[in-house]
């Protein structure tokens, strides 16, 4: 192996575990929830909190991050965003008091909102265009996947043997390890930056002020109802801040719009994004239910609670290569709809919870009909964004795929915990047992989530084109002279041959 290969090597392996990374703490926390409560002392309502902050966080900023990484390097943005992770998970393993984990949760989604897009657009930009990419982006979906589902193994293993701090602290050598492979293979600068370039920083606090607010306004309606005045208020000022979002950024307010609004106006970047929003909406509000029910229902210890996931997470590895074989010849569209479907099978048939139930009666078979469905789903999802894009709009262009996935898991939660708290309040207010109630609340949260499978799967049906529409075999598209694709996370070279020995930026002089 020559020392540009090798150099690609450590480019694609420092790209994978920081996305594996960024990912796995989604759910990592989920199972430990219970734990540090009973540590820390977090109120019904703040405990969601754990879990929401960093989604929010990293959602709403995936966008500033990505035109960072567009006009100050990818490089750069990644070792930054790195560097704060380490801190912050470093920090919430440490903490003393709610308020401390909550801020270092915070700090962990800024740190993953810089890291996300730089990496993508690292492990396209670094990989040669062919075969060696598609293998690349196949690696950075497997991760993607199994990064959630593996969150939730690794955070029961942790928690029981280790104790709930762990789930903080195990990302710290993660990260060294990132930072040291990128800093010997990925080279500085910015790929195709236009100069004299400005962040948004308008827009970047307009979409993460109205997203927050919509959170916020979510989260409360268990204590203060859907008619009341502070819940309309918070919603109200979460759509009149996503409306001057989209009036900044597309009335010429700003020479450098964080988000080209234009790209969501082409069928097939609105369908994906649309698909990622609900099926992530669905999926880590169902991880969330399945690990307090396994916990405060069935009484499992946290190992035993994190290792009731494995089934779900080795169907997701198997789908995947299935997936990944399938796609040049069906196109995303095909595998997004049947993906979908099953998924939400899954979910809906994990809401048939009862309070005696059993993992091998009750859990094994939907967890591998969701890990199929899910499985299915993630390699096309990569595929169906796309569009021939300027090089300088890669990290825009992944960002706004990104953030429709961390934004749907933040208010699917938001809202799917809502319903299933006043559901459970309801069901105690009828007089059954507090253990019914509960089962109760789960399952409904759980045929909630389902229906948010199906729609997506219905988006993929309905509104994504299919691969003739799309423009290539696997609903590739036919990229402009001189464009690189729309989202460094996606199958996106252009139809027809292609060589395989194209020179990638890694080969050039730093």
């Amino acid at each position: 192996m020559d020392q540009t290969e090798s150099r690609r090597g450590r480019a694609l392996a420092a790209v994978a575990l920081a996305q594996f990374m960024v990912t796995l703490d989604m759910t990592i926390v989920n199972v430990a929830l219970p734990s540090l409560d009973a540590d820390l002392g977090f109120g019904e309502t703040q405990l969601p909190w754990v879990v929401n902050i960093y989604a929010l966080l990293f959602g709403g900023l995936l966008m500033l991050g990505g035109r960072a990484a567009d006009l100050f390097g990818q490089r750069r943005l990644l070792l930054g965003g790195t560097v704060l992770f380490a801190f912050a998970s470093l920090t919430g393993g440490l903490a003393q008091a709610p308020w401390q984990l909550i801020v270092a949760r915070a700090l962990q989604g800024m740190g993953a909102a810089m890291m996300a897009p730089a990496a993508l657009a690292v492990l396209t930009l670094s990989q040669r265009e062919g075969r060696e990419r598609i293998r690349a982006l196949g690696v950075y979906a497997a991760v993607s996947a199994v990064g959630g589902a593996a969150g939730v193994l690794s955070g029961g293993l942790l928690t029981q043997y280790a104790g709930w701090r762990w789930v903080m602290l195990v990302n710290v050598p993660m990260a060294v390890c990132v930072l040291l492979l990128a800093l010997t293979s990925v080279p500085g600068g910015s790929l195709g930056a236009p100069p004299n370039r400005k962040l948004d920083i308008g827009g970047a606090v307009l979409v993460t002020g109205g997203v927050g607010s919509l959170v916020l306004g979510l989260v409360r309606t268990d204590r203060h109802g859907w008619g009341s005045t502070t819940t309309l208020l918070t919603l109200g000022a979460a759509v009149l801040l996503l409306v001057l979002f989209v009036l900044w950024e597309t009335r010429g307010v700003t020479d450098d719009p964080l988000v080209r609004i234009g790209l969501l106006t082409k069928r097939n970047v609105a369908a994906a994004n649309l698909f990622v929003l609900l099926l992530c909406a669905g999926q880590f509000a169902a991880f969330y239910f399945i690990s307090l029910y396994l916990q405060d229902v069935l009484r499992f210890d946290a190992a035993r609670a994190g290792a009731a996931f494995l089934p779900l997470t080795l169907t997701v590895v198997v789908a995947i290569n299935l997936s990944t074989r399938l796609l040049p010849r069906t196109g995303p569209k095909l595998l997004l709809v049947a993906g979908g479907l099953l998924a939400a099978a899954g979910v809906a048939w994990f809401g048939a919870l009862h309070v005696d139930g059993s993992f091998v009666a009750d859990l094994l078979g939907p967890s591998i009909l969701t890990g199929l469905g899910m499985g299915i789903s993630f390699v096309p999802l990569t595929g169906a964004a796309v569009g021939g894009l300027p090089r300088h709009e890669a990290g825009m262009a992944s960002a706004v795929l990104n953030s429709s996935r961390q934004i749907g898991g933040a208010l699917g939660l938001a809202a799917l915990v809502t319903a299933q708290a006043t559901y459970t309040a309801h069901r105690r207010a009828a007089g059954d047992p507090p253990l019914e109630a509960l089962t109760g609340g789960f399952g409904l949260g759980l045929a909630l989530s389902g229906a948010l499978l199906f729609a997506a799967a219905l988006v993929a049906l309905f509104v994504l084109p299919g691969r003739r529409a799309a423009g290539g075999p696997a609903g590739e598209p036919v990229a402009r002279s001189g464009a690189a694709p729309s989202s460094p996370g996606t199958t996106t070279a252009p139809a027809g041959p292609r060589p395989d020995r194209a020179a990638s930026p890694l080969s050039e002089s730093r």
